[in-house]
């Protein structure tokens, strides 16, 4: 009897002396696969008839730290939210440009105020006062492109949420497969470890979406729900999700509009309430963009558009204007209020008036912009209010600035509106990284080795070894018992 449980005991230590072999070329052959949890094998001491029976392979469980994962995760959601909004506000600033650059918004307004310097000196000057036609059509042209740029930018994130979303039913259904895997495999008494890292890399993917939260269930299955608490996955069949696509944004479209797309769960257009659930990741942020950040942006570039119209309208300016007329500066769909001041500055345009390239004259800017007849060529007293127009410090009409100032004081501080809020979100940002990275680093930590695998490996063998030189000297022993 001690013989055969000697072979016994030989034979179970190469069976989970080969097991652990499998287990340590695995972490090897994975050593640079993302997603890959590092593998250990579970033995324990076997015992037949209340004697030593050799040892047991319980199984194989993945390396992983629930914790660190879950604090990862959350990382994701928070750097893909606050990428979202510095990208929103570089993108903003980049298109209004940097006063020293050629182009800008407030280069092209120093240019302007330099052209009607210049026709100022020379009023008699066709060049001079084309000039300051031309450069008032590169300003109301560059405050085109900016609302232009906004709205884009609107429309880019509401496409990306209909693709976010569309990404979210995919992976939370891809998840719902797993778990029913993962099931029937443990049900069989079958390794899982492939299965439970594929559904680890899908829930990473969900976790810059929406902020997920992991909680195991029975059978080794998982529910995911949102930091703040909505279901995800908690069941056989996950929520769904759907959306709308609103197509071109406008400025014209905001909450109240129907057209908006707008995020459905389960067929139930989900609530602000219900919104708020989903918060914390790009989803929610991409939302906030297109129906907040951009808006408001929208807004100060119109109150800048309004600022450039009501000083070139002004009748004390140039008396060829009627009281809430427009001068210099239209809006090309009618007469500006407050009611249609929205969208202003992609409608602004020069007064046809003129614009030589729609039958306009250039000397109206001398002699009044609905001015019948031509003026006194000398004459610079409108040339000189223009400029003043442009340069002395009035009252704002607008929240953006406070107090009073130039044009260009006006576009400083739509600039420098813009460019803080980029900043204050690049730091965020860059915290965001920094903290996700360190993460990503801890996790890494409770991977594979590869040479204390090969330390492992080497342990194996003697062990393997050891165990086949048990074998060889029972059959040993048996042989000699047999002899006799």
């Amino acid at each position: 009897m001690s013989i055969a449980n000697a072979l016994n005991n030989a034979i179970s230590g190469l069976t989970a002396t080969s097991r652990s072999a499998e287990v340590v070329s695995s972490n090897l052959a994975n050593a640079l696969t993302p997603g890959y949890s590092r593998r250990e094998i579970a033995l324990s001491p076997r015992v037949l008839a209340g004697n030593g029976g050799g040892v047991h392979v319980d199984g194989v469980s993945r390396i992983i730290s629930d914790t660190v994962l879950a604090d990862y995760r959350l990382s994701n959601a928070a750097f893909a939210k606050s990428s979202v909004t510095f990208n929103f506000y570089s993108d903003v600033e980049a298109a209004i440009g940097a006063p020293q650059d050629s182009g800008s918004l407030s280069s092209l307004i120093s240019e302007m105020e330099t052209a009607l310097i210049a026709a100022s000196s020379r009023p008699d000057s066709q060049v001079r006062l084309r000039s300051v036609s031309e450069s008032a059509q590169r300003l109301a042209t560059k405050i085109n492109t900016i609302s232009t740029s906004i709205q884009n930018t609107r429309t880019n994130a509401d496409r990306l949420i209909e693709g976010q979303v569309t990404t979210l039913n995919n992976s939370l259904a891809e998840v719902a497969r797993l778990n029913r895997q993962i099931i029937v495999e443990k049900a069989n008494n079958r390794d899982t470890a492939s299965l439970e890292d594929a559904r680890r890399a899908v829930v990473d993917s969900i976790s810059s979406i929406v902020p997920v939260r992991e909680v195991p269930r029975e059978n080794g299955r998982i529910a995911l729900f949102t930091q703040s608490g909505a279901v995800l996955l908690d069941g056989k069949s996950p929520t769904k999700l759907s959306y709308t696509l609103t197509g071109q944004m406008t400025p014209y479209i905001d909450n109240s509009s129907p057209q908006l797309g707008r995020l459905s769960i389960d067929g139930v257009e989900a609530s602000q309430a219900d919104m708020g659930l989903f918060s914390g990741g790009s989803l929610s942020e991409l939302f906030n963009l297109r129906d907040n950040y951009a808006p408001s942006a929208q807004t100060s570039i119109d109150s800048l558009a309004r600022e450039l119209h009501d000083r070139f309208a002004d009748p004390t300016i140039d008396s060829t204007i009627a009281a809430g007329g427009s001068g210099l500066f239209v809006d090309a769909e009618g007469p500006i209020d407050a009611a249609t001041q929205r969208g202003l500055a992609q409608r602004l345009r020069v007064n046809p008036a003129v614009d030589e390239s729609q039958g306009g004259e250039v000397s109206r800017i001398r002699d009044g912009i609905y001015a019948l007849t031509e003026g006194d060529t000398g004459d610079s007293a409108r040339l000189e209010k223009l400029r003043q127009a442009m340069s002395t410090s009035l009252p704002f009409n607008s929240d953006l600035a406070s107090g009073s100032g130039s044009i260009g004081t006006f576009a400083s501080a739509l600039l420098s509106d813009v460019s803080s809020r980029r900043l204050s979100n690049e730091t965020l940002r860059t915290h965001d990284l920094t903290l996700q990275t360190s993460l990503q680093d801890a996790l890494l930590a409770d991977g594979v080795d590869s040479d204390r695998e090969m330390e492992m490996l080497l342990q194996l063998e003697k062990a393997y070894a050891a165990n086949a030189k048990v074998i060889q000297v029972v059959d040993e022993m048996l042989d000699q018992i047999l002899r006799i």
